[in-house]
């Protein structure tokens, strides 16, 4: 059974007892279920840093379409607007600032003041040193997951390339012992073994990924091939002839690393080309016993097989349609007969709840990391005027992001559909259920989609089944979903449920199902206020281990497998239950309830008159 909100509490306790701006305070609501109101310092530090106004306003045609994505309505008490820039520069505070703030961050040195360009590059070095000091590096989630040999710093048994701690050696720049930026050219010798050198499994994925956004992969893969080329006639001319096999071996290794963690690079021809071209050269060092030639094959035939699996995937998903949108009546003449409704397929909001976490679960298993880094390359590619990537590869996150649209506007449906104001308010109190269970399950994504249908303004209007509905259970939901302070309130949450998944002891705890259009927004604003280069030229790689470190904390979400029995019979109606437009839904909240003033009666005046014009 998933911990209750209650539990969430007693997991956070730990952390949250160090932190005396924090406050866990009861609600007026039944006991299983808790709310925590967090009052962060107002200076205290946030783990990523606020956008600026500038990007807040960024011209709506330079935009990707997930970030312009539809995020859901304003909570019906609390009229405030969404990631709007005045909440957008305060930054994201709540449980990350308190836990990122420690005891030296708390004081500011005062800094002698400076003048001219002086000052102004003072500012600019300011605002970087507090930009590197807030961001966090790989996290205990990431290195736990990789192995121990993976937490992002040089290990003593692996060799290193570049400078020591706190230093830089040619194109390399380390701190502490940790890569924080370097030149493409370096970073990218800086993948390939050597004799005596093998990259951790980190830095692999986190390049790997960050790389498609300043050359494809085909052309990295090239690059690669030319440096195995170059360390091989270096070994054979030189006296360690005989580690050659040992250079193969790790190249091989290098090589399965890639193709187990992004396949889908390597369906494109040009990709496939340069790895048949340097296993082929790689296959020459080691012609006596076969080992690695028996390696490459074992590698080829995996890569063919999830490239398959993928295929098939991917047409499968172009032959799912989103639900047919029902145009409603368009004027009631008599009363309509029975239809079929959600309560008629199912009355429990607990399977209900279930059944809606499969189908997040499915659907967010087709995401892969390169998917959501095309977040970042559709970006560039718009600000460079040139197109970088396959734009394709969105369909995925889009097709999620549909997932969420139509799941709001089936619980409008649900609602406004009803004749009977005593059926309405029994449908209301029915979904507000189902949020509350999904938020115990871990499945915020599908509660902050039913809350959005709920406070659609067709919904939200119907003031006479409002008034009969117990809205305590749904008033606690919309705090947790409060927007103020970039959702702090979710965010606390969040990284209950979180730990909860760390500390799991069977499969139902280990759910985690983020709200996708915060997580989409997350990157994009990481993305927008830190530079991808350097003003020495180099590449922020600072930058690009954090937004590797949430892209991999996402995947551990999505791999969870759904522990719930699956009812067929719920979730075909869930996925092809016809949904209301927009205007259907206006009709029918009309016609339940009459227009209350001037704007609504104008409203409906215009509504009958362009649907009697078209019929």
């Amino acid at each position: 059974m998933p911990y209750p909100l209650n539990e969430f509490t007693s997991l956070l306790a730990p952390a949250l007892s160090q932190c005396s701006s924090v406050r866990v305070l009861p609600v007026s609501c039944p006991t299983s279920l808790r709310t925590l109101s967090l009052h962060p310092p107002p200076q205290a530090p946030s783990v990523l840093p606020s956008a600026p106004s500038s990007a807040s306003r960024l011209p709506p045609a330079r935009l990707p379409a997930l970030a312009r994505a539809r995020l859901p309505p304003r909570p019906r008490r609390l009229r405030r607007e969404l990631l709007c820039p005045q909440l957008a520069q305060r930054g994201r505070r709540g449980w990350a600032g308190a836990a990122a703030r420690a005891p030296s961050m708390s004081r500011r040195r005062r800094r002698p003041r400076r003048s001219g360009p002086d000052q102004a590059r003072g500012r600019r070095g300011a605002t970087l040193a507090r930009t590197e000091e807030t961001m966090p590096q790989t996290s205990v989630v990431f290195s736990s997951i990789l192995g121990p040999s993976c937490s992002g710093q040089v290990q003593p048994g692996m060799g290193e390339r570049g400078g020591g701690a706190g230093g830089g050696s040619g194109d390399l720049i380390f701190q502490d012992g940790r890569l924080i930026s370097g030149s493409l050219e370096a970073l990218m010798e800086h993948l390939v073994p050597t004799v005596d050198y093998y990259p951790d499994r980190t830095y692999i994925f986190t390049f790997l990924l960050s790389s498609r956004v300043f050359m494809p992969p085909h052309d990295l893969l090239a690059r690669v091939g030319q440096i195995c080329v170059e360390q091989k006639q270096q070994l054979e001319a030189g006296p360690e002839k005989a580690k050659l096999k040992s250079f193969s071996a790790k190249i091989v290794q290098l090589l399965k690393e890639w193709t187990e963690a992004f396949p889908y690079d390597f369906q494109d021809e040009k990709a496939m080309a340069e790895l048949k071209a340097i296993t082929h050269r790689v296959t020459q060092c080691d012609e006596e016993n076969g080992t690695v030639k028996k390696a490459i094959a074992q590698m080829t035939q995996s890569l063919l097989l999830s490239l398959a699996a993928r295929s098939q995937l991917q047409e499968l998903r172009e032959k799912l349609r989103p639900p047919a949108v029902d145009k409603g009546p368009i004027l009631k003449t008599k009363p309509p007969a029975a239809q079929k409704d959600i309560l008629g397929v199912c009355c429990d909001p607990l399977v209900l709840a279930q059944q809606l976490t499969h189908i997040e679960l499915d659907r967010v298993s087709s995401i892969y990391p390169e998917d959501l880094m095309q977040i970042v390359s559709h970006m560039d590619s718009l600000d460079n005027h040139r197109c970088r990537g396959d734009l394709t590869k969105t369909y995925s996150l889009e097709a999620y992001d549909n997932w969420f649209n139509c799941l709001s506007m089936l619980v409008a449906t649900e609602v406004c559909r009803v004749v009977k104001k005593k059926h309405r308010t029994r449908m209301l109190e029915f979904f507000i259920d189902v949020a509350r269970e999904c938020f115990n399950i871990g499945n915020f994504n599908s509660m902050m989609a039913i809350i959005s249908g709920m406070n659609l303004s067709p919904v939200a209007r119907l003031k006479k089944t409002w008034s009969k509905v117990k809205t305590a259970k749904f008033d606690v939901l919309e705090h947790h979903m409060d927007p103020s302070s970039n959702f702090c309130n979710y965010r606390t949450a969040l990284q209950g449920a979180t730990q909860r998944s760390q500390m799991a002891n069977s499969s139902r705890e280990k759910i985690v199902i983020p709200v996708f259009n915060l997580f989409v927004k997350d990157i994009y604003f990481l993305h927008k206020i830190h530079t991808n280069h350097l003003p020495n030229g180099h590449i922020n790689f600072k930058k690009f281990w954090e937004i590797s470190r949430q892209i991999h904390e996402f995947m551990t979400w999505t791999q969870v497998e759904c522990p719930f029995e699956k009812d067929k019979k719920i979730q075909s109606y869930l996925l092809t239950a016809p949904i209301y437009s927009e205007e259907a839904l206006f009709v029918a909240s009309f016609e339940s309830e009459g227009p209350e003033n001037h704007m609504e009666k104008d409203s409906w005046k215009t509504l009958r008159t362009t649907l009697l014009n078209r019929a």
